[in-house]
């Protein structure tokens, strides 16, 4: 499952400089993540490091697009050729 940032942003600009994937940028209000992108950090680390880092706890797992670990590595494989 890809993450998504909540309206509970207050743009301090931390969690996008530790995204592997480039997939968090500024959006017209808020930091958005890419889905396309996103990979929760499988194939990086152990765990999200957007989610690490906020201050405010306004990363969470994003219900419109649910995938699993496997999908994820797959993507990290797709977005990180050898």
């Amino acid at each position: 499952m890809s993450l998504i940032i909540t309206d509970e942003c207050i743009n301090c600009d931390v969690c996008e400089p530790e995204c592997p994937n480039g997939a968090i940028a500024q959006g017209d209000e808020i930091y958005v993540i890419d889905p396309s992108k996103c990979t929760e950090c499988v194939g990086h680390f152990d765990e999200p490091q957007c989610i690490q880092v906020c201050p405010v706890d306004c990363i969470s797992p994003d219900p419109a697009h649910p995938e699993s670990k496997e999908a994820l590595l797959v993507k990290f494989t797709k977005l990180n050729p050898a």
